[in-house]
C-alpha cells in the first residue's frame, strides 16, 4: 500500500525550511509531514553530528521516561479502581472463602510433612494474612505458636524479632533463638526486609486438615473446569 504523495512544491518548501535549520517538529507542523518521512528525506543531505544527537537524546530521554511513568501510573490507577470495585462484591467474611484462601496460601508456602504446621516467607503481608485467617478459621491454641527468624549479617536481630512479634501477635517468649545465616559478607545476594520468618504451630492435625482442604479444592476445580480445545499450527 502506497503512502501519502507529496508535491514537488511541498518538498521544495520543506527543503528550504530544513536548510534554514528548522526542526522536524516545526516542519512537520507547518507542512503536515511525519517526522519519519522527513528523516528519510534529509538524513543524508543534512547529517546530524554525534554531538547534536547526544544533546537531543539528553533532552528527549527524560521526556520519554516521564511519559512512560505517567502511562504506567494511569494504568495502575485504573486497575486499582477496577479491583476495588470488584472486591466489594466478594463474600470476604464467609468462612468457606476464608478457608479456601488459607488452604491455598499454605499449599503454596507451607510445609507438607513433619510434625505440626510450618509456614515460611519473607513477605510480612503474606504472613499477616495467613495468621489472621488461621485464627479466624480454626482458633488454634495460642500457646502452640512458635516463631523462628533467619537473618543475615546486616540485620539487627532485636529489631527483626520485635517486628515479627508485633506483626504476628506472638510474644517473644515463644520465639526460638534467631539463626544467623552463614554467608560471606562479600558474597552478593538479594537482601530482604526483616529476614525470613518461620511460623510454627504444634498441631499436626491442623496441618493435615488444611492440606486436605487444599487437595479437595484442587480436585473440585479440576472436575468442573471446562476443557480447553487446542488447535495445531
Amino acid at each position: 500500500m502506497r503512502g501519502t504523495l507529496y508535491t514537488k512544491e511541498i518538498k521544495r518548501s520543506v527543503d528550504e525550511w530544513r536548510a534554514k535549520g528548522k526542526t522536524y517538529s516545526e516542519i512537520g507542523k507547518k507542512f503536515n509531514v511525519p517526522k519519519s518521512t522527513l528523516s528519510t528525506w534529509f538524513n543524508k543531505k543534512y547529517p546530524v553530528s554525534r554531538e547534536k544527537q547526544l544533546k537531543h537524546l539528553a533532552l528527549t530521554r527524560p521526556l520519554a521516561l516521564a511519559a512512560i511513568q505517567r502511562r504506567i501510573a494511569e494504568e495502575n490507577r485504573l486497575i486499582e479502581e477496577k479491583v476495588a470495585g470488584e472486591i466489594k462484591t466478594f463474600p470476604l467474611q464467609e468462612i468457606g472463602l476464608q478457608k479456601a484462601i488459607l488452604a491455598s496460601l499454605y499449599w503454596a508456602e507451607g510445609s507438607k510433612n513433619g510434625n505440626g504446621l510450618k509456614f515460611a516467607n519473607t513477605d510480612p503481608n503474606l504472613h499477616q494474612l495467613f495468621i489472621i485467617l488461621l485464627r479466624q478459621c480454626f482458633h488454634p491454641e495460642e500457646s502452640g505458636f512458635r516463631v523462628h527468624v533467619y537473618v543475615h549479617h546486616y540485620h539487627n536481630i532485636r529489631e527483626c524479632e520485635k517486628f515479627w512479634s508485633e506483626l504476628l501477635q506472638v510474644p517473644l517468649t515463644q520465639f526460638w533463638k534467631t539463626y544467623i545465616k552463614k554467608r560471606s559478607k562479600t558474597k552478593r545476594f538479594r537482601k530482604n526486609f526483616m529476614g525470613i520468618c518461620f511460623l510454627y504451630h504444634a498441631d499436626s492435625k491442623l496441618r493435615k486438615e488444611i492440606l486436605t482442604l487444599a487437595g479437595q479444592l484442587h480436585k473440585s476445580y479440576i472436575q468442573t473446569a471446562p476443557v480447553v480445545q487446542r488447535t495445531g499450527h
